[in-house]
């Protein structure tokens, strides 16, 4: 039972936004899971929320732009700002950058590395692509990036240490208790 609770972690790290699968999997490997349902895992976490971005945008974007005006009224006094004026952070500049050199595939698909997959659906959606496509290429794009990952740590660690010698960080750690 204890090893379910593992796999549970894996799933909530891999659906908080900024951790990635690209991270989570390895983690969840290197701990010495097994690497099919750390990437099953992984996968729906970061696929659930990344979905929840893509049929929530309109109410999330309402919500930032809501907090950033507030901040800034506070800091700058009562000044007013329409609705289309969308201040830039680092991330959606690259985002936007990726956007228009490579569109909705080059977004979702780099992206995931670039911005994360989160930000990647929301600039998608912002840039105005259709939430069907939006959700085909992130689920190409995860399904992608789960399975690289996956077989590269996999196949990565087993340079390094053979499978019957390491028990991994996470299971001797239960195993101990």
């Amino acid at each position: 039972m204890d090893i379910i609770w593992a796999y549970i972690v894996i799933f909530l790290l891999a659906a908080t936004p900024l951790l990635e699968i690209i991270g989570i999997v390895p983690l969840g490997i290197i701990s010495g899971l097994s690497p099919i349902p750390v990437a099953l895992a992984a996968f729906l976490g970061n696929l659930l929320t990344v979905l929840l971005v893509i049929f929530l945008v309109d109410k999330v974007k309402g919500y930032l732009l809501k907090r950033k005006l507030n901040k800034q009224m506070a800091v700058e006094g009562s000044i007013t700002y329409s609705n289309e004026e969308v201040i830039e952070s680092k991330r959606s500049k690259r985002a936007n950058k990726l956007w228009n050199q490579y569109g909705l595939p080059g977004l979702t698909i780099i992206g995931p590395l670039i911005v994360g997959s989160h930000i990647a659906a929301f600039m998608s959606m912002s840039f105005g692509a259709k939430r069907k496509w939006v959700t085909g290429w992130m689920i190409t794009s995860l399904t992608f990036w789960t399975v690289i990952t996956t077989v590269g740590t996999y196949y990565g660690l087993g340079l390094f240490v053979s499978p019957e010698d390491y028990n991994g960080v996470l299971k001797d750690f239960i195993e101990k208790e």
